[in-house]
């Protein structure tokens, strides 16, 4: 069965990979069709599922998958966001959502102004790539968690929806 990840961000296919052990998993550029920058759960949500149909769309894989990254409000303050996609062959669609943590505020008129989160945290962080790295989840948890390991969980999320309903 052939996989096909909808970005070349090791990160996100590392993840991938690290599930679908006995796949073949392949990473494709594909445009997520929402803001480069998703300011929304919803609109992180729908970046991820146009990925993953995108893979199906333009390749003969079985299984397409989209994850995306984002930023949502609650109240006066900002929280990072993720959501991953897998679409089927049958049209079946499964999402998930992972971690949240708390971005600091003065990132709110950058993120607003159209920056993308990846840039903010290189200047940030003083580090370079941090989103093909530990990503802001990696800076905020002082490494406790990477970027890869929040896909990870959203992508096991996603795997055991789709073994689930595989077995009805």
């Amino acid at each position: 069965m052939e996989v096909v990840i909808g970005s070349k961000n090791p990160t996100k296919i590392k993840a991938v990979k690290e599930i679908f052990l006995t796949e073949i998993v392949t990473g494709q550029d594909v445009p997520s069709k929402v803001s480069a920058q998703p300011l929304s759960d919803s609109e992180t949500r729908e970046g991820a599922i146009n990925r993953a149909m995108q893979c199906l769309e333009t390749t003969a894989c079985d299984i397409g998958i989209g994850l995306e990254g984002g930023v949502m409000q609650v109240s006066d303050h900002l929280y990072l966001c993720n959501w991953g996609a897998l679409v089927t062959r049958e049209n079946e669609v499964f999402t998930a959502s992972g971690a949240r943590v708390l971005l600091p505020g003065e990132f709110n008129d950058m993120l607003q102004g159209g920056a993308e989160l990846g840039d903010i945290m290189d200047a940030y962080a003083k580090r370079k790539d941090v989103r093909k790295n530990e990503g802001a989840i990696g800076i905020f948890t002082n490494e406790h968690i990477s970027r890869k390991e929040m896909f990870v969980h959203v992508v096991k999320l996603l795997y055991g929806q789709w073994e689930y309903a595989m077995k009805k």
